[in-house]
């Protein structure tokens, strides 16, 4: 063979490789271990306890759920429906459903999964001329065939407004904070919290939920 043939291929084989090294590398994703046997394909969402004084946060957190967990790439029964069948059946009442047995509550249904959430904080306070809205949950997936906790996470996020001085002065910034924080006291932004909430908890890859059968990489 010619001595060009050869150099030609050296330099096919350094493209290569240099292409190679450029390559963004496959993204590593968690997965459930051994121990889970098979993987959940479905979760239940059961209806949400709620320890905080605000009487309307189960219903409000409970409607953010469902799409980063399909997003994750699992099918998601319908929350509004699941928690009307619940009051059917007389389950009415939040702590008796997280009480139940977790096999009995996925058989209702088909699920391969439940979900328990709790709302722990979900709160907003005025100081003065300062606002801040906290928001604190934990989750528990459990499986439906034996009732094993097979991933948990809490998470937290507090959103506080107030004066801040940006170069528009003092005054300024105190009449600018104290328009914001009663914004904010008037309506408290619980369900941009709880999203990020949701989203750090199922979304992120340091959460460690493990991906779905119909999980799809979004697209960068």
């Amino acid at each position: 063979m010619s001595i060009t043939f050869w150099k030609n291929s050296a330099c096919l084989g350094l493209l290569i490789c240099l292409l190679a090294a450029c390559a963004p590398k496959p993204q590593v994703l968690p997965r459930y271990g051994a121990n889970v046997g098979t993987p959940p394909r479905s979760i239940l969402v059961i209806p949400v306890v709620n320890t905080s004084t605000e009487v309307e946060a189960a219903d409000a957190f409970l409607a953010t759920l469902a799409i980063p967990l399909a997003e994750r790439g699992y099918y998601v029964f319908p929350t509004n429906m699941v928690k009307r069948t619940m009051e059917d059946d007389g389950m009415g009442d939040t702590d008796m459903v997280h009480a139940a047995d977790t096999q009995r509550l996925a058989a209702i249904f088909g699920a391969d999964a439940v979900l328990y959430a709790k709302i722990t904080d979900w709160n907003s306070r005025y100081i003065v001329l300062a606002a801040s809205t906290s928001v604190a949950i934990q989750y528990d997936l459990r499986l439906g065939s034996t009732g094993q906790t097979i991933w948990q996470q809490n998470t937290n996020f507090t959103h506080t407004v107030g004066p801040q001085n940006s170069g528009g002065g003092i005054i300024g910034a105190i009449v600018a904070g104290a328009v914001a924080a009663a914004i904010e006291r008037a309506a408290p932004s619980y369900l941009p919290l709880a999203s990020l909430a949701n989203a750090q908890a199922m979304l992120s890859n340091q959460s460690k939920l493990p991906v779905g059968p119909y999980y799809r990489a979004p697209v960068k």
